[in-house]
């Protein structure tokens, strides 16, 4: 499905976009699915095992950030992880042995759906290699209005940025540690898929728009990338996680600069907790 000049400029960018990698019966499957979701987080209040929800959620108007773990939720979302042809892509990329690392749905409701501010994925979760990436599924026709995944270009080939603020992990670079005019949005149709290297820099505005921009973002590596913090979780657990290939005893190392996603400032459960530590957001009006 890939020619040799997507391959190069995926490695020489640290992105890529391919259209219609999913049917137009998948994607409504998914979207259908999504939406039923959301109608059951109308009778949910704060933030739990399955969602994450904007300030002004409520049962009249429910509003999510994302739907966590979606495929231990229902089989339409499994069975879109685990799609032949998009791990046929991958493959491209971090090889034959393909661990899977976790998906969200990350939703932007119309109207102020949250913004994700500048950062890297691999600032999170560095491993002890960087065969690893992002796949972000799109439900919705995504559009510099709905907010768009923003990138930095060839940033995946920089030393490790900080994403630290007075001494503490916020999740979030310095917007000063890097020219954001550089950016690069990456607009698409519903169906297709985007791809970004761990340590690609990147972040999304709120959506202003009057349509939602739902994403199923699900996260690759190769087999022998182990986590520097640790696995997490038994042997075989790990394990059950790899989608190609075989596991491995013996991690790959290289070197690769590694910053440590601590220490935390309080208990923050996930990506927008973390950055609501920061002093002010990178899509501040008075920016």
């Amino acid at each position: 499905m890939l020619n040799s000049k997507q391959v190069a400029y995926y490695n020489s960018n640290g992105y890529l976009t391919i259209e219609n990698v999913y049917s137009a019966s998948q994607i409504k499957l998914l979207s259908d699915v999504t939406d039923e979701f959301v109608e059951k987080s109308r009778l949910v209040t704060e933030e739990n095992d399955m969602f994450s929800l904007e300030s002004d959620h409520s049962k009249d108007n429910p509003r999510l950030t994302r739907i966590k773990t979606p495929q231990n939720f229902h089989s339409i979302y499994k069975k879109a992880v685990k799609d032949e042809k998009m791990l046929d892509i991958i493959e491209h990329f971090i090889g034959k042995n393909i661990r899977f690392q976790g998906a969200k749905l990350n939703m932007k409701m119309p109207q102020g759906g949250r913004q994700v501010e500048w950062h890297t994925d691999w600032g999170h979760h560095p491993h002890t290699n960087d065969d690893m990436l992002a796949v972000g599924i799109a439900l919705d026709d995504i559009t510099e209005e709905n907010g768009c995944l923003m990138v930095i270009p060839g940033s995946h080939k920089w030393d490790a940025i900080s994403h630290h603020e007075d001494g503490f992990f916020v999740g979030a670079v310095d917007i000063n540690s890097f020219d954001v005019k550089k950016a690069i949005n990456i607009t698409s149709n519903a169906g297709s898929i985007s791809i970004h290297h761990v340590r690609t820099l990147h972040g999304s505005a709120p959506n202003m728009s009057d349509k939602p921009r739902r994403l199923l973002l699900l996260e690759f590596s190769a087999a022998d990338a182990f986590p520097v913090s640790g696995i997490g979780t038994s042997w075989d657990e790990w394990n059950k996680q790899i989608f190609r290939g075989k596991p491995t005893i013996q991690p790959r190392l290289e070197k690769i600069p590694v910053l440590l996603p601590k220490p935390l400032r309080g208990e923050n459960k996930n990506i927008f907790e973390l950055q609501s530590n920061m002093k002010k957001s990178h899509f501040s009006k008075s920016m």
